[in-house]
């Protein structure tokens, strides 16, 4: 049986404009009032998930959802870089971000490595197949999406740098028996001005 997997990026926060690590920041109103205006572009789905974060819990009231938790959905841990700035984490250990971005194992920041994210995207995508999974619909951080289409399409860890989600799009990914197709980044909502 075919499954469709169709995953929503949250809508934007102060810690996603600041270029912050993970954290657990709640969306700002600009990002409210995006998911809102979005409610109509919502497909349906026969199961609806979202990560554990406060932003993906606002998103999902905001788009009037009403979704079950999924701990699979949960965002990249990046342990004590967690809520730090990328550009004060590159001015402080440019050498641990340089060996970061270039080793899919490495995790000098004491959380989750690329490999390890996208092992658990990939380990929550593939339990979806058999049964009567239908179409799956979930709000999940960017990190889990990007990963996921990694998994999805087989594709070396690295090209997890190469993908950008942008906040408030669908992604989705069908598939049957470990085979997916992807069809990515439709916008839910007008996008701000940059």
């Amino acid at each position: 049986m075919t499954v469709r997997v169709m995953l929503i990026s949250p809508a934007m926060n102060a810690a996603l404009r600041e270029a912050r690590f993970a954290g657990d920041a709640a969306l700002d109103q600009a990002g409210i009032r995006l998911a809102r205006a979005a409610v109509g572009a919502v497909p349906a789905a026969d199961r609806w998930l979202r990560g554990p974060s406060r932003r993906c819990a606002g998103t999902s009231e905001a788009l009037g959802l009403r979704p079950t938790v999924e701990h699979a959905l949960r965002d990249w841990e990046m342990g004590r870089w967690s809520g730090a700035r990328l550009s004060a984490v590159s001015e402080d250990e440019p050498d641990d971000v340089a060996a970061w971005l270039a080793d899919p194992s490495t995790a000098p920041h004491g959380g989750e490595s690329l490999l390890e994210l996208c092992a658990r995207a990939g380990t929550w995508l593939d339990s979806l197949h058999g049964g009567d999974a239908g179409r799956v619909a979930g709000v999940a951080e960017p990190a889990v999406i990007r990963a996921a289409v990694v998994h999805a399409l087989a594709l070396p860890p690295q090209a997890f740098w190469r993908l950008d989600v942008a906040p408030l799009t669908l992604t989705e990914l069908s598939g049957r028996a470990g085979r997916w197709n992807l069809h990515c980044g439709r916008p839910l909502a007008p996008q701000a001005p940059g």
